[in-house]
């Protein structure tokens, strides 16, 4: 079973009952969110050995991150428990009859802000990273602090040993304002896949356009081009393009869908399967999470898996997604028990 690692920091999330105000809010639910962390839950729900490195306060919120990561598999051995500083906290507002839906975060000095280049050395973390078939980054954790961009710097610098380090660019408008956007292409570049959206692309990357994309980054191996409900592009460093159109969705939440399909794409990669059912994989991942209310949906059984991944163009373009299943070719198929 390869290993994956992911390292990024994961916050405690607040939020308060649909559709009301926080400064009228009786209840806030918890939960918890972050990028790298629901990529490890997704890469270990598609069969890989998935650890997440990062830092975490000695609280509460950094008790329960670690329960819910332990619960989905993930391997918890290279989280450090910091007893000073606490787990960084956001509350998620929702959309109300006055205003969009937005964030607040409260981050700043949190545990994980203090990750930097020492922590690749951590006795805990080291062997982890020396047996890794994968490492995946964010450019979020490039905005968190100066040693955390010390930190990405240091491993994507450092000898790869057969370790392929994946980029997503997640781009977080809040956490830019004010900083150097440009530090995103270099560290994307110096990847070996870049993963970023479309529309993201526009403003980390000040472009758009796949071509224009891949020129910004012309060194890492492959950049996959996420066009939201269109499709999914795997741009090759010589010229090679696939490009494999998302699935139909009756989307129910977004929030983890980005997330679910690095998941999906790069488990294919590291299991050696070609970029077209990577992609595959990808979009199906994404699809399974957009059905569902939070960050991951169930994924098919394997064999109903692999007939959705190994169908023909056709009855790919003819399937959909919805939270009773897939659709694929008239046949229907439940997400959490196979054939119904």
């Amino acid at each position: 079973m390869p290993t994956a690692v992911c390292l990024g920091e994961t916050m405690a999330m607040l939020t308060p009952e649909p559709g009301v105000a926080l400064d009228r809010a009786a209840t806030l639910h918890v939960g918890i969110g972050g990028a790298e962390s629901n990529v490890a839950v997704g890469l270990a729900s598609m069969g890989l050995d998935a650890h997440w490195v990062s830092r975490v306060g000695r609280d509460g919120f950094g008790d329960r991150i670690l329960s819910e990561l332990a619960g989905h598999g993930v391997g918890l051995s290279g989280v450090e428990i910091d007893r000073t500083r606490p787990t960084g906290l956001y509350v998620k507002l929702p959309r109300t009859a006055t205003a969009p839906a937005s964030v607040l975060y409260y981050r700043g000095g949190s545990a994980a802000s203090a990750m930097s280049p020492s922590l690749l050395d951590d006795p805990h973390v080291a062997p982890l990273l020396a047996e890794a078939a994968l490492l995946h980054i964010s450019g979020i954790t490039a905005a968190l602090s100066e040693d955390s961009l010390a930190l990405l710097e240091a491993v994507l610098s450092r000898p790869r040993a057969g370790c392929k380090v994946s980029f997503d660019v997640n781009w977080r408008p809040t956490l830019w304002e004010g900083r150097d956007r440009s530090v995103l292409r270099s560290l994307a570049n110096q990847a070996d896949i870049v993963l970023v959206g479309k529309d993201e692309a526009e403003h980390a990357l000040g472009t758009g356009d796949e071509a224009q994309i891949r020129a910004l980054l012309p060194d890492p191996e492959t950049v996959v081009v996420k066009n939201e409900a269109t499709s999914a592009i795997a741009l090759g460093r010589n010229g090679e393009r696939q490009e494999v159109p998302s699935l139909t969705v009756d989307v129910v939440e977004p929030v983890g869908a980005g997330d679910a399909f690095a998941a999906g794409y790069l488990s294919g990669v590291v299991l050696g399967l070609d970029e077209k059912t990577s992609l595959r994989r990808g979009h199906v991942a994404a699809a399974c999470t957009l059905v569902v209310p939070g960050d991951l949906g169930p994924l098919p059984a394997p064999a109903i898996l692999d007939r959705i991944l190994t169908c023909s163009d056709g009855a790919w373009a003819a399937s959909s997604v919805s939270r009773d299943g897939f659709a694929l070719g008239g046949d229907a198929f439940d997400v959490k028990a196979g054939l119904r």
